[in-house]
């Protein structure tokens, strides 16, 4: 990390950073990816029940694990301010905390997870594959929450490489288990799509433990004895985290799991409406990792900058990522469109399921723009430390404006279950317009208060 003085210079360092979270995010993401693809081809029960699993997991893991990534913009702006005697003991709360939220998660997926079902109405043999997916998906909660505050800390210092070779490795060694114990290959038992959240623990485990060892004897992470003389729970500690964080992790959970809303609601249109939807979805939120990538760069250079109080810096930072994502969104959009049926078929041979994916891609490439735009802004946001108002934006424009909308439009037109998509597209549009209001306030603030 270091100042820039240039706009060429500012572009150099955002992609500097955010090519690595680019890399991670993707292969960090490549776990579920893999999840859904190779179970794709293990059978289309199977992909149904993993797709409503991961419809609990995702929004769930997500969005608790959203509160540490506060720990990004805090220590992002303890190194702006020059103030690194306080990184260690913000690191180390931050893993106290990870360990709570993780026990937590279990206890609501193990207690919970079979009712939750059970109101859904599936066909046995989905649900079955759905509650054993979550259940093996869980044991990796531990060392999936702690990574994800460890790699809130090393993103902050600006060494995305280290998390980008960390979760490069887990591509190959999810692929690995996933093949095993999918198809029961050389000897491991054949266990379907619970088979794929059994490798993803593993997979969880063993990057968590690559993780800890570079932190502990690697430089410049070693430097600051993270895993060395731990101190008590501090309480302000907690709540400075959970003061950035919950807002953050609340705004991403009505986000992602309005996704998961609209998985539940096509239940009810069958198990091949299910898959297709999955199929889509899927691939649409690898492509999400771009400006997602984008946004978690805005929110640690941002964050730097007015760590350092150079705020002109941090605008510049802001809309540099904006435009940015918006001019890779017109790629993912023509990928979509043009290429919807190969990509349907990448993913299944039954004509019935790859007939409606096609469709629901349709649907995806005309989401791209919005998610290009709302992404970074709220990255900008969190750099800011601004996420109060993000979040009751979040909640009014997915939960009180996109979902009405889809369900208004499935039940009572004749969009049937595509209706479901077009309020994602409503939504995620509100989203945008909103969230860029609010950041045009935020700094135009701060310029006032600068100049008087």
């Amino acid at each position: 990390m270091n100042q820039t003085h240039t706009k060429k210079e500012k572009i150099l360092l955002l992609v500097k950073i955010v090519f690595p979270i680019l890399v991670t995010q993707v292969a960090m993401y490549m776990v579920t990816f893999f999840d859904i693809y190779m179970t794709s081809r293990y059978g289309t029960e199977d992909l149904a029940g993993v797709s409503i699993g991961s419809s609990f997991w995702v929004p769930v893991y997500i969005g608790l694990a959203g509160i540490l990534m506060s720990i990004t913009p805090i220590v992002a702006q303890l190194m702006g301010a020059k103030k690194k005697e306080q990184v260690k003991q913000a690191v180390q709360q931050g893993i106290y905390l990870s360990l709570l939220l993780a026990t937590i998660v279990f206890a609501f997926f193990y207690f919970g997870i079979d009712s939750l079902l059970t109101l859904m109405n599936l066909e046995p043999g989905v649900a079955d594959v759905a509650s054993r997916y979550i259940q093996a998906m869980s044991i990796g909660l531990i060392p999936l929450f702690i990574y994800t505050t460890l790699r809130s800390y090393i993103d902050a210092l600006g060494a995305t490489r280290v998390t980008m070779v960390i979760s490069l490795l887990s591509t190959p060694i999810n692929i690995l288990f996933n093949y095993l114990l999918i198809f029961g290959k050389f000897g491991f038992p054949e266990l379907g799509g619970v088979g794929a959240g059994l490798a993803s623990a593993i997979t969880y485990w063993l990057i968590l433990a690559i993780a800890v060892w570079i932190i502990h004897t690697r430089n410049p992470f070693s430097i600051y004895g993270i895993f060395r003389k731990w101190p008590r729970l501090s309480l302000s500690r907690w709540i400075e985290i959970s003061r950035i964080g919950v807002p953050i992790g609340i705004s991403i959970f009505v986000e992602t799991s309005i996704f998961s809303a609209v998985t539940f609601m096509l239940a009810a249109y069958g198990t091949y409406t299910i898959a297709a939807h999955q199929i889509a979805l899927n691939f649409t939120s690898l492509l999400y990792m771009l400006p997602l990538s984008i946004s978690m760069g805005a929110t640690i250079l941002v964050g730097y900058e007015v760590g350092a109080k150079r705020f002109r810096d941090a605008r510049q930072y802001s809309w540099l990522s904006v435009v940015t994502a918006v001019s890779f969104s017109f790629v993912s959009a023509c990928i979509l469109y043009f290429m919807r049926v190969e990509i349907a078929a990448l993913y299944t041979s039954d004509p019935v399921v790859v007939e409606l994916a096609v469709q629901f891609l349709l649907f995806a490439a005309l989401f791209q723009l919005s998610d290009a735009i709302q992404a970074p802004v709220q990255g900008a946001l969190r750099g800011y430390k601004d996420v109060n108002i993000t979040f009751v934006m979040a909640v009014i424009s997915y939960w009180i404006i996109g979902l009405p909308c889809g369900y208004l439009l499935a039940n009572y037109t004749d969009f049937g279950a595509f209706g479901y998509w077009i309020g994602l597209i409503i939504g995620l549009t509100a989203g945008a317009i909103t969230l860029s209001i609010r950041l045009l306030s935020i700094q135009k603030k701060i310029a006032r208060k600068t100049t008087t």
